[in-house]
C-alpha cells in the first residue's frame, strides 16, 4: 500500500511537470518503476495504460482553456500511434539505450536553440505566425511514438522540443497540442504492450496508483500553461530539455553519479537564472505597454 501511495505522488508530480512544460510523465514514473526492479516492458506498460487516462483528462482541460491547436493534435495522431504500437511490439526487442545518447544529443542542441531565441528576444514580444506543416509533424510523430514505447518516454521531448524550437506556435499551444494527441498515442503503446505481454504482464495496481495522482495533477498544470507567458513558459521547458537530457549523455559517457549531480545541480541553477530573466523582462514589456509604449514584436524562428 505504501509504495502505491508513493507513485500516486509520483504520477502527480510528473504529470503537473508534463502538462506545464510538455514533457518528463513518462520520463519520471518510468524511472522510478526501473529502481524499484520493475521490468523495461513492463515499467513501459504500466506507464501508458496510466497515460491513457492523464491524457484524456490533460488533453480535455487544454482545450477548454484554448491551448490546442487542432490541426496540429490531427496530423500527429495517426503517425504517433503508428510509431507507438510499433515499439511497443515488433521493436521491443531493440536496445532503445543505445540510441539514447545520440537522441538525447540532438534534443540538447535543440534545447539550447529554444533557451537562445526566447532569451535573445530582450524585451521584445515574442509572435508565432506560421504553423507546422504535415511534413514536419507526420515523421516527428511516427518517431516520438516510437520513442515512447521503447524508451517508457519520449513523445513530450521529441514533440515538444522540435515543435518549440521550430518557432511555428505559441509554447502554450506547443505543450496543449503535444499532451492532447499523447492520449493516442498513448492508446497505441498500450495497444501493443497487450499484445506482446499479455494482460498478466500489466501491473495493474502501478498503473492505477501513476492515473490517480496524473489525474489530480492536469487541470492545474494545464491552468498554469494558460497564465504563463510565452517567453517564461518557452525558457522554462527549454530549460527542462537541456537538464534531462544532459543527465542522460553523461550516465552514457560513463560519469560517476556524483559528477552527474553537480552537473545537474549546475544547470538547476543556470535553468532558474533564466526562468527569473524572462520574469523580469515580461515585467518590464507589460510596464511598457501599460504606459502606452508601443513593444516591437518579433516572431521565434
Amino acid at each position: 500500500m505504501r509504495k502505491l501511495i508513493v507513485l500516486g505522488f509520483v504520477g502527480l508530480l510528473a504529470q503537473l511537470i508534463d502538462g506545464s512544460l510538455g514533457m518528463a510523465y513518462g520520463v519520471t514514473s518510468s524511472t522510478l518503476l526501473l529502481a524499484v526492479g520493475v521490468a523495461p516492458a513492463a515499467a513501459s506498460a504500466a506507464v501508458h495504460f496510466s497515460e491513457i487516462g492523464t491524457s484524456l483528462v490533460s488533453g480535455f482541460s487544454h482545450h477548454k482553456l484554448g491551448n490546442v491547436d487542432w490541426r496540429t493534435v490531427l496530423i500527429l495522431a495517426g503517425p504517433g500511434f503508428v510509431g507507438a504500437f510499433a515499439g511497443a511490439t515488433f521493436l521491443a526487442s531493440l536496445d532503445g539505450d543505445a540510441a539514447k545518447p545520440w537522441v538525447a544529443a540532438l534534443l540538447l542542441s535543440l534545447g539550447v536553440y529554444v533557451i537562445y531565441r526566447f532569451l535573445v528576444l530582450g524585451g521584445r514580444r515574442p509572435t508565432f505566425k506560421a504553423r507546422p506543416s504535415a511534413g514536419m509533424l507526420m515523421p516527428m510523430g511516427l518517431f516520438g511514438g516510437a520513442m515512447d514505447s521503447i524508451g517508457g518516454g519520449g513523445w513530450g521531448p521529441v514533440g515538444t522540443t522540435t515543435l518549440l524550437s521550430s518557432g511555428r506556435l505559441e509554447p502554450r499551444k506547443v505543450v496543449g497540442s503535444i499532451d492532447t494527441s499523447e492520449f493516442v498515442v498513448a492508446v497505441g503503446g498500450s495497444l501493443g504492450f497487450l499484445l506482446a505481454l499479455g494482460s498478466q504482464g500489466i501491473l495493474w495496481g502501478y498503473a492505477l496508483a501513476l492515473l490517480i495522482g496524473g489525474v489530480i495533477a492536469a487541470p492545474i498544470a494545464a491552468y498554469l500553461v494558460k497564465i504563463m507567458p510565452a517567453r517564461v513558459l518557452g525558457v522554462a521547458a527549454g530549460g527542462l530539455i537541456i537538464l534531462t537530457n544532459s543527465k542522460t549523455i553523461l550516465e552514457s559517457l560513463g560519469a560517476t553519479g556524483a559528477t552527474v549531480a553537480v552537473a545537474a545541480a549546475f544547470l538547476f541553477v543556470l535553468w532558474i537564472a533564466g526562468i527569473t530573466w524572462a520574469v523580469k523582462q515580461e515585467r518590464r514589456t507589460r510596464a511598457l505597454e501599460r504606459q502606452g509604449v508601443e513593444v516591437p514584436a518579433v516572431p521565434v524562428v
